[in-house]
């Protein structure tokens, strides 16, 4: 089977680790796009109108493996119709966690996916319902001060320090974490490829 290489147009370092703990070792290429320019849109939308945005900017660039998938990803948490990104300090992400404490948000990833040979892409939406833990105020501020929720879509992590104020979610536990496996597949498939030509690990 011929390999397919894959580009992340991500600067997230658990999609890196998804994908490398599911075979796949992608290139990876920050698109750096402004990520202001979409407004008003609703929390779903959004993630999808990201996504697309930084995988087509990586995929106009000149620098991509012959061949490639390009995979853009965008994540926000939706609570109370709100789409909440990456608090970016310490007085956003705790008002977030007071706000989250106790309830349950969604976590939309929107996902793109540009075939750089034929000149066709896929897009999709995978979310999943995120449960939290009623969390104590010197909990909420021992999490953030570790930095951790600073810098991820609505202030947590699954896979991190966070994974302790998660008491349970509704649909694919990649997708909080920042990558749908299944929905990958999905698009890979879609695009005319298998899904295991992605592997870069020993098949």
């Amino acid at each position: 089977m011929a390999s397919v290489p894959l580009v992340l147009a991500s600067a997230s370092p658990a999609r890196l680790a998804t994908l490398r703990a599911a075979g796949i070792e992608p290139t990876v290429i920050v698109s750096g796009v402004d990520e202001s320019q979409l407004v008003d849109l609703a929390p779903a939308d959004l993630a999808l109108g990201l996504a697309e945005l930084k995988c087509g900017a990586v995929a106009a660039g000149d620098d991509l493996p012959p061949g490639a998938l390009v995979l853009g990803c965008d994540s926000v948490l939706e609570l109370d119709g709100e789409a909440l990104g990456k608090p970016g300090d310490a007085a956003t992400a705790t008002e977030r966690w007071r706000a989250m404490r106790g309830r349950s948000g969604v976590l939309h990833t929107g996902h793109s996916l540009h075939d750089t040979t034929t000149g066709d892409s896929r897009s999709a939406t995978a979310s999943t319902v995120v449960h939290f833990a009623d969390v104590e105020d010197d909990e909420i501020a021992a999490y953030v001060a570790t930095g951790e929720p600073l810098h991820v879509a609505g202030a947590f992590t699954l896979d991190g320090l966070g994974g302790g104020f998660v008491t349970g979610i509704e649909g694919d536990p990649h997708n909080v974490v920042g990558v749908s496996l299944p929905l990958l597949r999905t698009l890979v498939r879609d695009l005319g490829h298998p899904w295991p030509s992605l592997w870069t690990t020993p098949r």
